[in-house]
């Protein structure tokens, strides 16, 4: 546990070759947390292999805070656990939420990043979290009915603000409901097919807690960040090695938005997978990022 202010201290674990190639893993949400399956996308034999909870989020504590939670602290926390560990450069590895934070971190640190492995690209803006909040129901409108009539008629016009206001209550009679609710709409949309092992996951009160509350947060207050702010720095992280893999069928990050990353970052290696929705357990997302891993074990960009 590293302590990062009067509020906050974060979680984190080392695995892998101890004097291997550092990377670190980015989690998803924001707030969803990180598991250990997520150590299983790079070779132990190679790989320094660094996971973390982000504030807020998973084992961190406290769970669900909102209190000093914005990407700028984000990205400073990033800092501090790679300072701790004692680490000059390290490949960052990050997928939806996690890329979102991966390509700002790079854009505020692109001396500190050996390359960027990007995976169901989300940008963050109005258009994105939009399509989150309604657009997704053209895709599983079974899934998005449910999410949209948990919020009582009088305040579906914004569903945003209605559940930010339960998400946000002290009492978890209140905010525990809303959470599932909001977490179990975003698992029932990652994958092509339907998969209730991943439903599951998304329900489980702490994904479910730090996911929804902490999302809301974000897309409430536009990601602390200036609009469109991501792609307008692009060049500051032209130069790093970089992989986008992106499932044609992401419901959740629809592939418009890795296509306009791709465009504006022609160096990097933009990879679609034909038959994938959002999540990194989609079999042909999974077996690109660990490809990935393993072309750069083999590149010149690896050498520490």
């Amino acid at each position: 546990m590293l302590p990062l202010d009067e509020v906050h201290t974060m979680y984190w674990e080392q695995s892998g070759r101890p004097d291997g190639v550092p990377v670190v893993f980015l989690h998803g949400g924001p707030g969803a947390g990180s598991v250990p399956n997520h150590r299983r996308f790079f070779d132990p034999a190679h790989y320094r292999i660094i996971v973390y909870d982000q504030r807020g989020a998973g084992r961190s504590t406290p769970l669900g805070e909102l209190k000093d939670n914005t990407t700028p602290l984000l990205i400073q926390d990033l800092e501090k656990l790679r300072q701790f560990l004692g680490i000059e450069r390290w490949f960052v590895f990050g997928g939806s939420w996690g890329s979102t934070l991966a390509i700002a971190y790079a854009e505020a640190h692109p001396e500190r990043c050996l390359g960027l492995i990007l995976r169901g690209i989300f940008l963050c803006r109005p258009s994105e979290i939009d399509w989150f909040l309604h657009g997704v129901r053209n895709f599983f409108p079974e899934a998005w009915r449910t999410f949209a009539e948990f919020i009582p008629p009088p305040e579906r016009n914004d569903l945003l603000a209605a559940y930010y206001r339960r998400l946000t209550d002290p009492d978890p009679a209140v905010h525990m409901p809303a959470a599932r609710t909001w977490s179990v709409y975003e698992g029932s949309c990652s994958t092509l097919l339907p998969s209730q092992e991943t439903v599951d996951y998304f329900a489980a009160d702490t994904v479910a807690l730090g996911l929804a509350r902490i999302e809301a947060h974000y897309f409430v207050h536009r990601i602390f960040l200036p609009e469109n702010a991501l792609l307008r720095n692009v060049e500051r992280i032209r130069s790093i090695p970089g992989v986008i893999v992106q499932g044609r069928y992401d419901a959740v990050c629809p592939i418009v938005t890795a296509d306009e990353l791709a465009r504006a970052w022609p160096e990097a290696q933009y990879v679609v997978v034909p038959d994938a929705g959002h999540s990194a357990w989609e079999p042909g997302i999974r077996a690109e990022l660990v490809k990935a891993m393993e072309r750069f074990k083999r590149s010149d960009s690896a050498r520490r």
